[in-house]
């Protein structure tokens, strides 16, 4: 079962279950996902890789409207934000730890050739296709530069 049909499953689960705010939520998710399909010219589905990218951006989204929530002291809508996220994050497959992060983008390296600086972008490309949903682009990014020594 590919993601967009577990969430339409969890979904009618929800509304039968009457989960309000997860209910909010996985319908933030599909709209993206529809909204995603249309974009993209006479293609019916998206690919693994486009349906992580877009939970990726939704749960960034909630983030950063929680802290502007938080900062203008209303917990009540900081709250809700970050149930969203929590929700939505559940769609993502585990996230690496630091030393899983280490070792796969060593391999990258490795595979690639990379041997400085200049290598990044390249080193960066092959890592945000096979990491993708795994581990956050900054991370990545950090990790990469202080494996290539940048910085």
């Amino acid at each position: 079962m590919n993601l967009f049909d577990r969430i339409s499953e969890d979904l009618k689960s929800a509304m039968k279950a009457r989960e309000k705010e997860k209910l909010e939520a996985l319908r933030a998710v599909k709209t993206a996902f529809l909204l995603a399909r249309t974009d993209k010219t006479g293609e019916e589905m998206l690919t693994n890789e486009e349906e992580l990218k877009i939970i990726q951006r939704l749960i960034k989204q909630r983030h950063e409207s929680a802290e502007i929530y938080k900062s203008q002291n209303r917990n009540d809508l900081y709250e809700k934000e970050m149930l969203e996220a929590t929700v939505i994050a559940e769609y993502l497959p585990k996230q690496l730890s630091d030393k899983e992060l280490t070792r796969e983008l060593e391999k990258i390296i490795l595979n690639t050739g990379a041997a400085g600086p200049k290598d990044m972008g390249k080193v960066m490309g092959v890592a945000s296709k096979v990491l993708a949903g795994k581990a956050e682009g900054k991370a990545i990014a950090a990790k990469v530069k202080e494996l290539l020594g940048i910085g």
